[in-house]
């Protein structure tokens, strides 16, 4: 048996495979997220282990036998969180997570420090990524930043009290902002442009790779026995990419989740800093991948649920399935700032186009059609690095909207494809990758793509109007962006 636990915003949840990947049981455990100051955003890393606690033992009162008989752990994770140890491996401050907006300046400071950043990177510096965070304590909270023995990303955390080692992987590392990409290997001229040092950091490892077995008192308490080995894992998006198979190139996924991402595996490394891409590497060995990221994707659903007082999959029903073209209204989703193509922190969403006759309907479809028109500007930034999306697997909760999904494929223009595994992307990505670790296999044969449950095409009434909206929604940026100067 093999654990997949993925370390979400939301939630953390976990996923029992056997040998042949057949899913025995699945678990979950919320997650909250606290927001001290506006475009400030933090948990509590005891918070992450309670709930990872939650989850194992409940697959152990749900399969207590399959439990045993675990022998490999993958961890997928939220990328760029900040978790700062002192030298007693305690958390010397709440996490600073990805969707946190406050070192933008931090992220000029790393720049003016290495002028090669952005060509040893193959990115450009962003408020959400890990090293920014840093220089931000070091400036505000200069006591905390003095006591920093250990920077580890939020599953790295999750690994650390799970075996006592300081241990990452490729992917999730990528998104730190202190990793050469192309040579896979921690950067000197970064570090020190992030005012950090190599003795700070945990050791790399391949998602493959097993980095640890869990500690004897944690095997106890989880009732397994044979101490399973810990897989590097990777971050979320990349355990989900091998949770569908997207390992080979230009293989890509559409994640709908609290953040969206258009993702696309690669053979070589194919930066596009100007655009705003990532360009991280892969879970897997000799691989990298492209990300066009969405800071709210459903975010941007949840925050109108909580404004109009109704769940959003009640608001989600109310548009029925059937496409005919976009809402009236247009929104800008850019409540926490937005990553690809602009990298602005401070910039802020917007509606526009309401009337009198707007009601629940028209805010509803808006924000669906925004979060696709967000993906539309990822996918023109990655043909612009040079590739090609002809197809897309639908991850993440709002690939259950069977409308919203219609809308995306309509506005990218290509088919999306749903896996019969259905929402356990990440954990289950996690866990192929724990069965790697835990046995050596080759990971091209593990690592395949499901089976489809069904494809979404793009609705061929609606084109012509959706391609008139997104060049509408296209033009708002560049109209407002000086306004939050």
């Amino acid at each position: 048996m093999y654990l997949g636990l993925d370390f979400g915003t939301s939630s953390v949840k976990g996923v029992l495979i056997d040998a042949k990947q057949k899913i025995v049981a699945t678990a979950s455990a919320p997650l909250k997220v606290s927001r001290p100051q506006p475009g400030w955003s933090e948990q509590n890393p005891e918070d992450w282990w309670k709930a990872c606690n939650t989850v194992v033992k409940t697959l152990g009162k749900m399969k207590p036998k399959a439990i045993a008989a675990v022998e490999g752990i993958g961890l997928s994770g939220q990328q760029h969180g900040a978790t700062l140890l002192g030298k007693d491996g305690k958390a010397l401050r709440p996490c600073i997570l990805w969707n946190d907006a406050r070192s933008f300046r931090e992220c000029e400071d790393i720049e003016k420090a290495e002028s090669r950043a952005r060509e040893i990177s193959g990115n450009i510096p962003l408020a959400g990524f890990t090293a920014p965070k840093l220089l931000w304590v070091k400036k505000h909270e200069p006591k905390v930043f003095a006591q920093v023995a250990k920077v580890l990303l939020p599953k790295d955390y999750i690994r650390f009290r799970m075996t006592g080692e300081y241990a990452s992987d490729m992917s999730d590392s990528s998104g730190t902002y202190w990793l050469d990409i192309a040579r896979r290997d921690w950067s000197d001229k970064l570090l020190a442009a992030g005012s950090m040092s190599i003795d700070q950091m945990p050791k790399l490892y391949e998602g493959t790779d097993a980095t640890g077995r869990l500690t004897p008192a944690v095997a106890k308490a989880w009732g397994m026995p044979k101490r399973p080995v810990v897989a590097g894992g990777g971050g979320d998006n990349a355990a989900a990419a091998c949770g569908i198979g997207a390992v080979t190139d230009n293989s890509a996924l559409v994640s709908i989740g609290t953040s969206g991402v258009l993702f696309v595996s690669n053979d070589t490394f194919r930066p596009n800093a100007g655009r705003a891409v990532h360009a991280f590497c892969h879970a897997v060995p000799g691989t990298w991948h492209q990300m066009g990221v969405i800071l709210s994707a459903a975010a941007s659903l949840e925050w109108l649920a909580t404004i109009l007082g109704k769940p959003a999959p009640k608001l989600t029903a109310a548009l029925g399935t059937t496409l005919t073209g976009p809402s009236p209204a247009l929104m800008l989703p850019y409540l926490s700032g937005e990553r690809t193509p602009v990298a602005d922190a401070q910039v802020r969403g917007l509606i526009m186009g309401l009337g009198h006759e707007s009601d629940h309907k028209t805010l509803t479809h808006a924000a669906l059609d925004a979060v696709a028109f967000a993906f539309r500007d990822s996918l023109e930034a990655l043909k612009d690095a040079g590739t090609e999306v002809k197809r897309v697997t639908a991850v993440g909760g709002g690939s259950k909207s069977e409308l919203w999904l219609k809308i995306i494929a309509t506005v990218l223009g290509v088919p999306v494809d749903l896996p019969a595994a259905g929402d356990v992307g990440g954990a289950f990505g996690a866990a192929r990758l724990g069965l790697i670790a835990a046995t050596g296999a080759d990971f091209r044969k593990v690592l395949t793509a499901p089976k489809t449950a069904r494809t979404i095409k793009p609705e061929p009434r609606a084109r012509d109007a959706y391609e008139a909206h997104y060049r509408r929604y296209a033009s708002i940026y560049p109209a407002i962006k000086e306004i939050y100067r």
